[in-house]
């Protein structure tokens, strides 16, 4: 039976020091795809990736484009085989790779992009007032109800909707502080902070969605390979003249991951494959759609467990 793959990108959170180095060495190739990357970032990106310092890959404005060079960097590497998706998806910034990866938009472009959308989401809230946290073992409307609570306090909102118990809250400090307690009291596993340092995916990035729409509208964007499940609605797109607005629309709203799985699910994708960084979105997909095949491509062995796999 033909495998019918289905595409994911990483987004912010899997990153981690040392990120696609052992591709890199492996693969002389890969070096032209961080270099494009360096001269529109103004600085070494790869450097970044492989070294650090953490502190500095963990802000938001970095932590994007390096997520994303690291991800096309690995997807560079299955291209030859002709892996054709039948769909594809990211997380968050990962959505950019995925658009790379779909051809909606050139990689030196998106890389252009995601330096700015962070840059305009750290503007958007000031340092060290923002918190985002996991909480496992609620029930989406049991943490909608918590953040309702917690608003009287500040803005909080449900940032990321992962797999079933396992929700990310973002928003002002006090409130989430709150939502966590109120969320504890109604029988919250475990509430954990997150290494992101900006409240992505609630009303407080309005401001950098608005900011952001100019620099979509001077890309050019093309329809898609393969259509895009994205993380606004959970709908597959991929006429050229839907992505600017489902972008924009993605910073203030919540990622519906878990629904994005189950529609390239009913798409009939068999397989899928997380491309880049780390292996969270294998672990939820796992969760989600616990019969299907789960493959990962971020390092030489998981690259030629994967090739095998789907050749």
């Amino acid at each position: 039976m033909m495998q019918k793959i289905g595409v994911v990108f990483p987004g912010q959170g899997s990153q981690s020091v040392g990120m696609g180095r052992a591709l890199y060495d492996a693969h002389p190739s890969l070096k032209a795809v961080y270099d494009e990357a360096s001269s529109v970032l103004g600085y070494d990106v790869a450097e970044l990736c492989f070294t650090g310092p953490a502190e500095r890959l963990n802000l938001t404005e970095f932590t994007q484009p390096a997520l994303l060079v690291s991800s096309i960097a690995a997807w560079r590497l299955l291209e030859p085989v002709g892996i054709n998706p039948i769909a594809a998806a990211g997380h968050s910034l990962g959505e950019y790779s995925a658009l790379v990866a779909v051809g909606g938009v050139a990689f030196r472009d998106a890389v252009g992009l995601v330096q700015k959308r962070g840059r305009y989401m750290s503007e958007a809230v000031a340092p060290g007032t923002g918190l985002v946290a996991a909480l496992l073992g609620l029930t989406a409307e049991a943490v909608k109800d918590v953040c309702r609570a917690a608003s009287s306090v500040g803005v909080v909102a449900a940032a990321n909707f992962n797999s079933s118990g396992q929700i990310v809250i973002a928003g002002e400090k006090a409130a989430v502080e709150r939502a966590i307690a109120l969320a504890k009291e109604q029988g919250c596993k475990k509430a954990i902070p997150l290494p992101v340092s900006v409240p992505v995916h609630t009303p407080l990035m309005q401001q950098a969605a608005d900011r952001l729409a100019q620099d979509l509208s001077a890309v050019r964007w093309s329809d898609l390979s393969a259509p895009l499940v994205n993380n606004a609605e959970a709908k597959a797109i991929s006429r050229a003249g839907e992505i600017q607005a489902s972008l924009i629309r993605q910073l203030p709203s919540s990622v519906l991951w878990e629904d994005t799985v189950q529609v390239m699910g009913n798409m009939g994708v068999t397989t899928f494959v997380e491309v880049g960084p780390g292996t969270v979105l294998t672990g939820l997909i796992k969760r989600i759609l616990p019969d299907v095949n789960v493959l990962n491509v971020n390092d030489p062995k998981s690259l030629d467990a994967t090739l095998k796999a789907v050749s």
